[in-house]
């Protein structure tokens, strides 16, 4: 039963309120003022406070300081007969969950404490009740997909539940939704199998090759500057849970998603992003700027240069810097000269840090216990934003006026299902795709690339080949295989086809 203290110096006046509350299963007990309700507190516990704000001696907001400095964790319900701004203010200021104005009807008082202790509740149970009514639509949604922008239809319908459902605290709810996502993933994969080359043909499927030009190049205008901003491995879900911070001050005039190329990873679907090419054709024109597999270098140093000769062959004249974000200190030192850079047309910033948490294999035990889970891994990206200088620079630009373009190259997903995988000795070390000589898998865990010119690849041989992983999939060497496969089972990875790592969001926003 939820007990209620309720103060307030005309208190006999309420007699019919207290019993139709005590018939609602609310046990209420009263006094007349501030400092009797502190006495009251400490011998006996109470769900929530009632209190009144005009009365003698003491007023109600002198009181809550009171109460607040020893009990603030109980919630606090102010009944006042004034709505003037001040008085509102200052219950607010307060932190009181809700103020009631008199004439005092008992029914305001129970959908008060109905907010305060039910509210949680409700709202699982209609949300609950909600994906219940949809899931019938979702699943042949899923089934029936025979389009790429179908696809991109049922991810963000499965990200908005996947994010609705993680705040309801029902394991077998989410466990539902999480078995749709798998089907979804396993359908998606036999879609990009059978159609992912035809797709590279058309000039109007936007992907990592065509998004400067077909998406980019658009948004410039001499209005206003924009500043793109690129967060390495940032998911659809990802974004809607910092769009909120991420949009303070913004209208969100465009929420799309393109399709990140393979392999999803930073070496082929950024290059291309930068340059405007498919990977053979950047080792093809630009040599010098390609990274190979084998090559301990790193493997994106020349996006300028590459993002330059794109504009150049474009016939673009843009005025544009490019910066790239690798610690606190070029965080700081790129806000603090941010209003120099209303002078370009574009201003590119790539921001790495949620690429870090997918990195981090010899940190990777204590990566899995900070993203154990989707939420989790959520959260954590929320974390990082609120408190980053990013979170800072995207205010500033607001008050600069720039126009926003917030957008990644690939994805990533949890992987929990090691596969064997066995090649020659130059095979790639990467857990969701490998490219060598030859390469021997289960098929079906696999995409299968004997041709990689098909999927616009380069070939690191005479004769190249490669495989992605699909689903949940992750690649383990025979050698020391239990070790690798309980390491990397529920860690972030990239670089196969998944709706989480091809699907990427991209985002345009306009200051209010």
């Amino acid at each position: 039963m939820i007990k209620i203290l309720w103060i307030d110096d005309e208190i006999e006046y309420f007699k019919s309120h207290i019993l139709f509350l005590n018939k609602k299963g609310y046990e209420v007990e009263t006094c007349n003022s501030g400092p009797e309700a502190i006495n009251i507190i400490k011998k006996n516990s109470h769900d929530v406070i009632l209190i009144d704000q005009n009365m003698p001696g003491l007023s109600g907001t002198e009181s809550i300081k009171l109460i607040n400095k020893e009990y603030s964790s109980i919630p606090i319900i102010m009944i006042t007969q004034s709505s003037e701004d001040d008085t509102i203010e200052d219950a607010i200021g307060l932190k009181v969950k809700d103020y009631l104005i008199k004439p005092l009807n008992p029914n305001q008082i129970l959908l008060s404490l109905t907010k305060i202790f039910r509210n949680k509740e409700i709202m699982s149970n209609k949300t609950i009740s909600n994906y219940q009514n949809s899931f019938q639509d979702i699943n042949d949604k899923i089934n029936f997909c025979d389009t790429i922008e179908e696809w991109m239809e049922v991810y963000k319908v499965l990200s908005y539940w996947e994010l609705e459902l993680s705040e309801v605290d029902e394991k077998e709810v989410y466990e539902i939704l999480f078995s749709q996502k798998k089907q979804a993933n396993k359908l998606y994969a036999d879609f990009i199998e059978k159609n992912y080359e035809k797709l590279l043909s058309n000039k109007e499927f936007t992907s990592s090759i065509n998004l400067f030009k077909n998406r980019v190049i658009p948004e410039i205008s001499s209005n206003s500057p924009i500043l793109f901003v690129l967060i390495d491995n940032l998911r659809y879900d990802q974004w809607k849970i910092i769009e909120p911070l991420v949009s303070e001050g913004y209208n969100v005039e465009l929420d799309i998603l393109y399709s990140s190329i393979l392999p999803t990873t930073t070496q082929y679907a950024r290059n291309s992003i930068f340059s405007g090419l498919s990977p053979i054709n950047i080792k093809k024109i630009h040599p010098n700027y390609w990274v190979s597999e084998l090559d301990i270098d790193g493997k994106n140093k020349f996006e300028n240069e590459l993002l330059n000769e794109q504009f150049s062959r474009l016939g673009k004249k843009i005025k544009y810097k490019y910066h790239k974000i690798l610690n606190p200190k070029d965080g700081e030192s790129f806000y603090n000269r941010l209003v120099n850079e209303k002078e370009n047309d574009l201003t590119i910033l790539v921001y790495n840090f949620v690429d870090i948490i997918s990195h981090a294999k010899k940190d990777v035990k204590f990566i899995k216990e900070l993203a154990s889970s989707d939420k989790a891994y959520r959260d954590l990206t929320k974390s990082w934003y609120k408190n980053s200088k990013l979170h800072e620079i995207i205010k500033k630009a607001k008050e600069l006026k720039f126009k926003i373009i917030i957008t990644s190259d690939h994805g990533t997903i949890n992987v929990d299902k090691a596969a064997l995988v066995s090649g020659d000795k130059e095979i790639s070390n990467n857990l969701r795709y490998k490219t060598s000589k030859q390469i021997h898998s289960i098929k079906k865990e696999v995409i299968n690339l004997d041709e990689p010119k098909k999927y616009l690849l380069p070939s690191n041989h005479l004769s190249s080949c490669y495989i992605f992983a699909k689903e949940n999939v992750f690649f383990v060497y025979s050698n020391n295989y239990n070790n690798y496969a309980n390491m990397f089972k529920n860690t972030y990875q990239h670089g196969g086809v998944s709706l989480e790592e091809m699907l990427v969001p991209f985002i345009v926003m306009n200051a209010k």
